[in-house]
């Protein structure tokens, strides 16, 4: 590069600095705090335009200690205040693991539920006894009257209009089932 091009590169670069300084200077200015217009790079003048606004009291701004100074209300939300609830109990001193274990039940466990359904009765006149009809569900069906055994191990004790008792034959395990019509 020769001489006279590095003159006119620099003579190029001097006259886009100083445009772009004379650009920012001259660059509109936007008002500042309610009237006051501020340029940039102004050197601090400022300008009072038509619209005045009252003076900024920043002794006012300082947080007093008083009561008033804490607030009674969210100012963001648009609700009463609340009112926060009591704290909960305290939970009571944890009890041993002894303590918390149910007890065990003693003695044999109760004799399974009697599977038959009680399907219905039959009624005869005279001085001849009920007879209850029951089913075990799998379509076998089975006739008994009061005091019967029925499959070799339950006894019929009581046939009702609408419920027949049933025991297991040892004594154990009573139970009443209803009529189910089925």
């Amino acid at each position: 590069m020769t001489t006279s091009s590095r003159r006119l590169l620099l003579i190029l670069a001097v006259v886009l600095i100083v445009g772009a300084a004379v650009g920012y200077l001259n660059w509109p200015s936007a008002p500042v705090d309610g009237g006051t217009t501020v340029r940039p790079g102004g050197g601090g003048q400022t300008s009072r335009q038509g619209n005045a606004v009252g003076d900024v009291k920043l002794e006012s701004l300082d947080r007093h200690d008083d009561a008033r100074s804490t607030p009674s209300r969210d100012v963001f939300r648009f609700q009463e205040k609340r009112v926060e609830a009591p704290a909960p109990p305290r939970p009571s001193p944890r009890l041993p693991v002894e303590q918390l274990q149910q007890p065990v039940p003693t003695g044999p466990p109760p004799p399974p539920p009697i599977p038959l359904r009680f399907i219905g009765y039959l009624d005869q006149a005279g001085e001849v006894p009920r007879v209850a009809v029951l089913s075990d569900g799998r379509g076998n069906v089975f006739n008994g009257k009061e005091g019967d055994v029925i499959e070799g191990r339950y006894r019929v004790l009581r046939i009702g209009n609408d419920s027949a008792d049933l025991i297991y034959v040892d004594g154990r395990g009573r139970q009443t089932i209803r009529l189910s019509g089925q």
